[in-house]
């Protein structure tokens, strides 16, 4: 039974820039069946961040903040240069308010818990992974209204109460909730529960994107160039994301050379972790907050982001890390 569900999960992970577009045509070409499961989403959301942070414990967190160079460098980028990026590039290009508010919201918000999959998948730093995950996971309530409230001000008018609260119930108390069951149990209860709840866990993400863009079905107009206009900078800005992350990468190298420390192996593997950490945005709970709090046409930067983030993650992955 065990080795089916390995099995299952890790097909499951392979087809993840498969499944996650798929979820998107579901919910834009068959709304008025699962728009039904709009009132689930926080829940479903909430089973996706437990399976993710199972594997997280408060040691390997203690151990990578020892070294804040990357956390520090991964914050600059992703929360405030990124968003800053998204903000004038869009604000240049394209003259709607709302498409304005999403592409901020989107790299506003914290780095995906698929990473660590990605991480997996190139041999990265995997503690370091965890933590870039826990953290911005943990401080996304303050960090992603923060971010908003100060690069968009009185432009537009947000329930920042409302976000934050969205925010702790989607990804804080689950994660709380998961780190703690695994050093109580010392991994005992994550080694039994993990083979039933990650596939179930993917199952979950493809309910909550197909739900989220269902509610958002009736405001998507392909004929329209500004979606398309929308989806080339989205492609581009994620690829700057990762370009920027790669960079960073490259300077924590250049600082632990200079302190004498470095280990070119631990190096590459810190790089790693970076550039798909940085790279990558959740955007399925970006998402939920779009359709949850903001007009309709928020949703558009994030519901693009979905088609292409995995994709461009294979692509970029194989570009960058092999040069690492």
């Amino acid at each position: 039974m065990l080795s089916v569900l390995n099995k299952i999960n890790l097909a499951l992970n392979r087809l993840i820039p498969v499944t996650t577009p798929l979820a998107v045509a579901m919910g834009l070409f068959l709304p008025f069946i699962f728009i039904r499961l709009r009132p689930l989403v926080i829940l479903l959301f909430g089973i996706m961040t437990f399976s993710g942070a199972l594997k997280l414990t408060a040691r390997e967190l203690g151990n990578t903040i020892k070294s804040p160079v990357p956390i520090i460098l991964f914050f600059i980028t992703s929360h405030i240069i990124m968003p800053l990026a998204a903000f004038a590039s869009s604000s240049l290009i394209i003259p709607v308010q709302d498409i304005i508010t999403g592409f901020v919201l989107l790299f506003a918000g914290p780095t995906a818990v698929s990473g660590f999959i990605w991480v997996a998948i190139f041999k990265g730093d995997k503690a370091l992974s965890l933590t870039f995950i826990l953290l911005d996971t943990i401080l996304a309530p303050v960090v992603v209204p923060a971010t908003l409230s100060f690069i968009l001000g009185e432009s537009i008018s947000m329930d920042m109460s409302g976000i934050a609260v969205s925010l702790i119930f989607m990804v804080v108390v689950p994660t709380i909730i998961a780190v703690s069951l695994n050093e109580i149990s010392k991994r005992k209860i994550p080694d039994k529960i993990c083979p039933f709840i990650e596939p179930f866990a993917k199952i979950c993400l493809i309910l909550v994107i197909a739900a989220n863009s269902s509610a958002a079905a009736k405001d998507i107009h392909f004929s329209d160039p500004v979606f398309w206009i929308t989806a080339a900078l989205c492609i581009v800005l994620t690829v700057i994301g990762f370009l920027f992350a790669k960079l960073n990468g490259v300077i924590e190298r250049c600082t632990v050379k200079t302190s004498g420390t470095v280990n070119d192996s631990r190096g590459s593997e810190k790089g790693i972790s970076l550039i798909i950490a940085g790279g990558l945005r959740n955007n399925s709970a970006v998402m939920t907050i779009a359709v949850t709090f903001f007009p309709e046409a928020t949703v558009l930067p994030t519901l693009l982001s979905i088609v292409f983030q995995q994709i461009i993650t294979a692509i970029m992955g194989k570009v960058l890390i092999k040069k690492n």
